[in-house]
């Protein structure tokens, strides 16, 4: 059996929006004027919430950084959960991608850096809870990608082994991840970097959902 395992952020969906929106709460919330700018400010939202307040902070001329990420970082967590699918969409073909795998017998998981709990709900709203039955998010366990544990985690609670596994993702977080864990990542060319993927070199590149089963089949060839 194929384990085909997915980050969410970036991969299965354009969440840009949403983050970059919920910082900006946060800033208004702590008496700072937006920062973030959807669209330009993209790949820094699928980096995090702490990296979008470092940037914020940044661009406010605020030294201490981490200190404005520790106070807003609630803040935009809660900001976040309130309006959580606004602005955030599949990218196309991603769920007719997932059908088919599990109609042809792989497993599907996600294994996110976005804390469970958020994830549980933002897959819940779109529609995908029964596609992924094991799901790890930042906070399931002691450990967050790019350490191994979460990955394998995510493999073992789907019936499947890492001989036969994939991991699907957008960044070097994935490929880090991937390369910890010893199985093959495919990283996907549509995000905010674009085919700057292709200098991680992992071992496919996914320029469209509709490819997916014909890249999966060679990496695990």
């Amino acid at each position: 059996m194929r384990t085909v395992v997915f980050d969410l952020d970036g991969t299965l969906a354009d969440t840009a929006g949403d983050l970059i929106a919920s910082a900006n709460a946060a800033l208004a919330e702590l008496g700072h004027p937006p920062q973030l700018v959807m669209g330009a400010d993209d790949a820094t939202a699928f980096a995090g919430g702490r990296a979008m307040l470092r940037l914020a902070a940044s661009r406010m001329g605020i030294d201490d950084a981490e200190g404005l990420a520790d106070a807003g970082y609630q803040p935009l967590l809660e900001a976040y959960g309130r309006d959580i699918d606004l602005h955030t969409t599949l990218y196309d073909g991603a769920v007719a991608a997932v059908d088919r795998l599990r109609a042809r017998g792989d497993a599907t998981g996600i294994c996110t850096n976005k804390p469970e709990g958020l994830a549980v709900e933002l897959i819940e709203r779109l529609g995908l809870t029964e596609r992924f039955p094991a799901l790890i998010g930042a906070d399931t366990l002691e450990t967050r990608k790019p350490d191994a544990a979460p990955l394998v985690e995510t493999i073992s609670r789907l019936g499947g082994n890492r001989g036969m596994a994939v991991l699907i993702g957008d960044t070097i977080t994935d490929r880090k991840t991937a390369l910890a864990a010893g199985i093959p990542c495919i990283l996907v060319t549509f995000g905010p970097t674009g085919r700057a993927v292709a200098d991680l070199n992992p071992e496919g590149l996914l320029e469209h959902y509709d490819d997916l089963e014909r890249i999966i089949d060679q990496v695990l060839a």
